[in-house]
């Protein structure tokens, strides 16, 4: 199992010199959060952006890097506004792998009970190997892609 660390809230720092929540390009959050497992777990990063700000080449070429890798099962940590487009993309170029995005609505700067949670949950699913595709973890559910939406109005994820 390998972790696709691209970005997102999940991952956002304040600032004090810019006085912004910004993306660092690394993944002390999610290396923050599995350093307490008692196995190890593979961490890699690219493209270190907010969701809103990833582009359809982006998406080709994350499918592209999990295509081309021999690892059968991947944790996405994704921003969770577009986490639906990189899903259906994913789902398009991926049939014989296990798949889960996941994300956080508040950074783990900030809170870390959300996104420590969502990725807890989400390699623990994907390390039952459930049947190939393409999962979404979010809000305390886990669901196929096609069957789970960020409910913008709430705030949350929620089953369609």
């Amino acid at each position: 199992m390998k972790i696709m660390n691209t970005g997102g809230t999940f991952n956002k720092r304040y600032d004090p010199i810019s006085g912004r929540l910004e993306i660092p390009f690394d993944n002390s959050a999610v290396e923050s959060i599995v350093s307490s497992f008692s196995y190890d777990v593979e961490v890699a990063g690219m493209i270190y952006r907010d969701s809103l700000d990833m582009e359809q080449n982006d998406r080709d070429q994350l499918a592209a890097i999990l295509q081309a890798d021999d690892e059968d099962v991947f944790v996405v940590v994704h921003g969770t506004d577009t986490m639906d487009l990189t899903a259906k993309t994913l789902a398009e170029h991926l049939h014989d792998r296990v798949i889960v995005l996941v994300g956080a609505m508040v950074p783990y700067s900030i809170d870390q009970t959300e996104a420590s949670l969502n990725l807890g949950m989400a390699l623990g699913f994907a390390a039952t190997r459930p049947a190939p595709g393409v999962y979404i973890c979010m809000s305390g559910i886990i669901a196929p892609h096609e069957q789970i939406r960020k409910n913008r109005a709430e705030g949350r994820f929620e089953i369609v």
